[in-house]
């Protein structure tokens, strides 16, 4: 029972990352559009993804989800820094 109580716990906090990504790429959209003067925060849910991903996860199928993920993260914050380089320059511009 209390493995089961603990997997659903991070099994929640994988999909809370996996929805923190998404509203992330979106408010990089807003940003690299100029429709939000900040850029957003990925650094911290870098920070976020990396303390979390330093458990140790005995399910296999919830640590490729998490790998999924960390994924999903890299691959998502280079298209953002790209489009933050790109709305950047074109404001010098």
């Amino acid at each position: 029972m209390l493995i089961s109580d603990e997997n659903l716990k991070i099994r929640n906090a994988i999909s809370d990352f996996e929805r923190r990504i998404e509203l992330m790429h979106l408010d990089f959209q807003k940003y690299s559009q100029g429709l939000e003067a900040r850029m957003p925060d990925w650094e911290k849910l870098e920070r976020d993804l990396i303390v979390f991903s330093r458990r140790k996860l005995v399910d296999l199928e919830l640590a490729k989800n998490l790998e999924r993920i960390l994924y999903k993260f890299q691959t998502r914050k280079r298209i953002w820094l790209k489009w933050a380089e790109d709305f950047q320059s074109r404001s010098k511009e």
